[in-house]
């Protein structure tokens, strides 16, 4: 008879409150846990299913006093249909490919990244990173994960997407592209592929992280229809009554590692 050690306890913890990044003048408070081990892959696809996120080797999620603003978000690959501006979208990405890579840091891609965060989050921490932090953003993971590059007809890096593989989808750590580039909508071409690869791979869904209703950085995830939302302890699809009246009661978390 094989004796099979006992799983390890899994501790979470609360941060300190820090400004938040997303709502100005309120302040954001995470629990946080972190992701090791042999059951690494298994433990992150339970959290990631209760709404937490993943960032190096610690998965995230808020618990700020007073305030749900942030809703857990995803796509159901099947039932996604593009709208009229998402084809057009597609169209003007026609001659731009997506490359899934290991999840390795580049030059290539930390100079765009670079440019990315002066032009569009100059204010942000990520601004002042170094090669070496943007490096341990890609490379530190203890799961499946996987760089997309998206170029152009000539090759050119303009866009990228630090993806995790999930048991039930792809799930968007974090994406940049050229803020030259503003007509091509390079962040919505990128939703828009990982639905394909998701799809070619038999996945069910592509979690977005959260949807920040009064955020105009994060308001943009309700435009892939139809989504679905982690509320009141489940999943369900985000309806019209969401969009007017923002987001819904945030329950307790659950017990995720049981």
């Amino acid at each position: 008879m094989s004796f099979k050690p006992p799983r390890r306890p899994q501790f979470f913890y609360t941060t300190a409150p820090l400004p938040c990044p997303y709502l100005p003048g309120r302040t954001e408070r995470k629990v946080v846990t972190e992701i090791t081990g042999p059951e690494a892959e298994a433990l992150h696809d339970r959290l990631s299913r209760a709404g937490f996120r993943r960032s190096h080797n610690i998965a995230y999620a808020p618990v700020c006093p007073a305030c749900n603003a942030c809703v857990p978000i995803r796509i159901p690959v099947e039932t996604f249909a593009p709208d009229r501006t998402q084809r057009r979208i597609a169209r003007a990405n026609a001659t731009t490919r997506g490359y899934d890579l290991p999840a390795r840091a580049t030059a290539e891609q930390f100079q765009l990244f670079q440019r990315y965060q002066r032009e569009r989050h100059g204010d942000g921490d990520m601004a002042t990173m170094s090669f070496y932090d943007y490096r341990a953003m890609v490379e530190d993971t203890p799961i499946e994960t996987f760089m997309v590059e998206f170029r152009d007809a000539d090759e050119r890096l303009v866009g990228a997407c630090l993806t995790d593989r999930l048991a039930d989808g792809l799930s968007a750590v974090y994406s940049f592209y050229d803020p030259d580039e503003d007509r091509r909508s390079l962040g919505t071409w990128a939703i828009l592929w990982l639905v394909e690869r998701a799809r070619a791979m038999g996945l069910p869904h592509v979690y977005l992280g959260y949807w920040v209703p009064q955020s105009p950085k994060m308001a943009y995830k309700a435009r892939f229809q139809p989504a679905e939302i982690l509320a009141g302890g489940g999943w369900r699809r985000l309806g019209p009554a969401d969009l007017e009246s923002g987001p819904p009661a945030r329950a307790a978390l659950r017990e995720t590692v049981a």
